[in-house]
């Protein structure tokens, strides 16, 4: 099986080297791979120590974080590789601090495998939530390297719990252990004979609390918000902006709006800043245009996580688009947080939604009669907030247990 799935990889390979010449992405995604083994053989000598930790994207990476920097601080002797496979994770984290060595991975065939766990030779590998290669597991099985997956969330459809999927079933087995968010995802693991499990819950909630602890004052948002009141939209997509350009053209007064969206290319931004009939400034503008403003567009990236700390309101993005965001983020802060309506999948916003701690809507006139009734009841904009300042406060501490077996195996 595992000669047709490394002809399936190397197929794939082909294909997506012809359609980069057409796509940006794909072109970042196939050029970085072609420099990954190269780069690598660069970076790290044969005397090194190194710890691999291998993340799909930057969602994964901010997931993996809390392990990351203590794995750093524990062991300042080991080299931290940190590998991703999408180039919207490597992109924005290819000169983090907290790697000595960020690349992409090199594409799951045997050779390739091989030749990286050549240059690597990990002490400890891992992987964070979904990222599953067989040929990479399969090789870490068969050089007895301590090989372990974080922050693993399973469900029942995936086709690891199917009929066809032995295959895949037969990859999980080469983690050392597996530390999973819940207890459905550790009933399913014994369901196909897997035992070496750990409830332990998201270590992004305990990335998030972290936050609390540093300093995220703004000084620009300081005078943008004065006294008022403010709404803060993050990770915003045109589907999410359509329904809240129309309630903000229509809204009182007493609030202030703040958007991030999720692209910020000149078109996209524009497009946002003619369709808002408020007194509306970039943030690249904000220093050298004067006057009072009722909205504030950032067309940077970097700042969001701080902006959230001065929300009344909070919307995050994606639940009328691709898939919803980070919903942790505003919650820390105690606030109440709206998304759109496509947020299952995402456990944390299941949880929220469940206790009345994330709002969703559906629509242009559910959103407006949700703010009204904020608006009308402070005690329940406490209230709400609340129950979401109290959920990650009570589930944190994954990375406690996690770094417990991880300093058993180093």
């Amino acid at each position: 099986m595992h000669v047709i799935y490394d002809l399936v990889v190397r197929i794939s390979w082909f294909f997506l080297q012809l359609i980069a010449s057409f796509n940006g992405k794909i072109k970042l995604f196939v050029v970085g791979r072609k420099q990954a083994l190269k780069h690598l053989e660069t970076q790290l000598a044969p005397s090194d120590k190194t710890i691999w930790i291998h993340a799909a994207s930057l969602g994964e990476f901010e997931q993996g974080l809390p392990i990351i920097e203590q794995l750093k601080q524990a062991y300042p002797a080991h080299k931290i590789l940190v590998t991703f496979f999408s180039p919207s994770g490597y992109e924005v984290k290819k000169n983090t601090p907290m790697a000595d060595v960020v690349t992409y991975l090199p594409m799951d065939t045997q050779k390739n495998v091989s030749h990286f766990l050549s240059i690597v030779r990990p002490d400890l590998a891992l992987f964070i939530k979904y990222e599953i290669w067989p040929n990479y597991l399969k090789m870490l099985k068969e050089k007895s390297i301590p090989t372990v997956l974080i922050s693993a969330l399973f469900k029942n459809n995936q086709i690891y719990f199917q009929w066809y999927g032995g295959f895949m079933r037969k990859a999980l087995s080469a983690f050392t252990h597996i530390f999973v968010q819940n207890e459905s995802s550790q009933t399913l693991l014994k369901s196909i004979q897997h035992t070496n499990t750990t409830v332990s819950g998201d270590t992004r909630l305990d990335r998030v609390s972290e936050i609390l602890e540093r300093d995220n004052t703004l000084g620009f948002m300081e005078t943008f918000k004065k006294e008022r009141l403010c709404f803060v939209a993050g990770s915003t997509w045109p589907e999410d902006e359509a329904i809240l350009v129309d309630y903000i053209n229509h809204a009182p007064k007493q609030l202030c709006y703040v958007f991030a969206p999720h692209t910020i290319k000149a078109d996209k931004i524009l497009g946002l800043t003619g369709a808002l009939n408020k007194r509306t400034v970039l943030y690249s503008k904000l220093a050298s245009t004067p006057g009072d403003f009722d909205v504030l567009i950032i067309d940077h990236i970097g700042l969001l996580t701080k902006i959230y700390s001065y929300a009344d309101f909070a919307y995050v993005g994606g639940g009328f688009a691709t898939g919803l965001h980070n919903t942790m983020e505003p919650a820390v802060f105690g606030v109440p947080v709206i998304t759109g309506p496509n947020y299952k999948g995402f456990k944390e916003a299941e949880d929220l939604v469940a206790k009345k701690g994330i709002l969703p809507v559906t629509d242009t006139f559910a959103f407006s009669e949700l703010m009204k009734r904020l608006l009308e009841n402070p005690e329940l904009c406490q209230k709400t907030g609340e129950i979401n300042a109290q959920y990650i406060a009570q589930n944190k501490g994954a990375s406690i247990q996690i770094m417990q077996y991880l300093r058993t195996l180093l």
